[in-house]
């Protein structure tokens, strides 16, 4: 399938977050934001996948790597812990409280980010293949074959 008609006819101006899809942390955030995102803003697509690989290499020029979290909203991307912070802002309830965490400069936050990126499999274990999403939550879900 061409990547412009996927990316048109699946994600439909939602804002894609794209995620390690093996890693048991990454799957229990992205349901984390599934259960609190009341606007329906949020897809999904997990790093693994070709349309994930592609948005990533449209919208990120830098190095990308499965504990990269990316955000692409409004046409604009943002990684890492800028990415969760962006994320926090449109979930419902008090999450977007997390962005006081924002007067902590960037290379700080994100260094904290990648020391607990690179722990997380560790800490949290991973699947041997990307989380199949249930039927009730699919559509919240691009680029994965059904």
């Amino acid at each position: 399938m061409n990547k412009e008609l996927m990316r048109t006819s699946e994600i439909d101006g939602r804002y894609v977050v794209i995620f390690d899809g093996v890693c048991n942390f990454c799957n229990g955030t992205v349901n984390f934001i599934i259960k609190r995102d009341a606007n329906g803003v949020f897809c999904f697509a997990p790093m693994q996948n070709d349309l994930a690989k592609a948005l990533a290499r449209e919208y990120y020029h830098g190095e990308t790597t499965l504990d990269t979290l990316i955000l692409i909203k409004h046409e604009k991307v943002y990684i890492r812990s800028n990415a969760a912070l962006e994320i926090a802002k449109d979930l419902s309830g008090y999450w977007f409280l997390l962005n006081i965490f924002k007067v902590i400069p960037r290379p700080i936050r994100d260094f904290l980010y990648n020391t607990f990126a690179k722990k997380r499999y560790a800490l949290f274990g991973k699947r041997n293949h990307c989380m199949v999403p249930t039927k009730d939550v699919l559509d919240k879900f691009v680029g994965i074959q059904q």
